[in-house]
């Protein structure tokens, strides 16, 4: 199956791919990456698959490769008060817009996972004006990050970001596992969350965290 942005590519376009990591955690931000490709000499030229079906160690060593060859990259973040304040999807646009912000290249096409960012895409253009000839394109298909590598390099880079920041927590908040399960829903989490109650980095709005009443 030909790469959902190859015939952005054969246009000529700088193609921006958008994931996101944490939207369904109880815990820790929620963050967002965003990457522009060089198209491919050829069609099997990288290997960037969908984060979660990768090693923790094969996800580093790609991250590392995909900072490498991007023309421009950027990782956006919401911390849990933004999530808490507006809710899981708004932050989660707001990080998605921060990651494009961070680009050093233009994009003149958008690729997300099933993130319909059509506002933040429409400040974008507006801050980052395209050429006279570019049309703006936005695709948001569901599983992107299976038939996209621009849409699986940001998932691979938004997904250590945020893993490495919640490994960070381990020291800080000790008790809560949060190296292990990083901030999602397990049962040593959900044990943890009964025994300690929540701690700062618990987002307060969601319900597991909610019925704790511990806060």
């Amino acid at each position: 199956m030909p790469a959902l942005e190859s015939d952005w590519w054969s246009m000529g376009l700088r193609v921006a791919g958008v994931d996101e990591a944490g939207r369904g955690a109880l815990a820790g931000p929620v963050v967002a990456a965003a990457v522009i490709l060089p198209p491919p000499e050829e069609p099997t030229q990288y290997p960037f698959q969908d984060s979660k079906t990768l090693s923790a160690r094969l996800r580093d060593q790609l991250a590392d490769q995909i900072r490498a060859v991007a023309l421009a990259w950027g990782v956006g973040w919401a911390g849990v008060a933004e999530i808490d304040h507006l809710g899981i999807l708004k932050a989660t646009h707001l990080a998605a817009g921060r990651a494009l912000a961070q680009l050093a290249v233009p994009a003149e096409a958008l690729l997300t996972d099933y993130l319909r960012l059509e506002r933040e895409w429409r400040q974008y253009l507006h801050n980052n004006p395209p050429r006279p000839d570019s049309p703006g394109l936005l695709r948001c298909p569901p599983k992107a990050d299976q038939n996209s590598p621009t849409v699986a390099a940001a998932s691979i880079l938004a997904k250590v970001a945020r893993d490495r920041y919640m490994e960070g927590l381990e020291q800080r908040y000790p008790g809560y596992g949060f190296a292990q399960h990083k901030g999602y829903g397990t049962a040593r989490h959900l044990q943890a969350l009964d025994e300690l109650g929540p701690c700062e980095e618990h987002r307060r709005t969601f319900a597991p965290v909610a019925q704790t009443g511990l806060f």
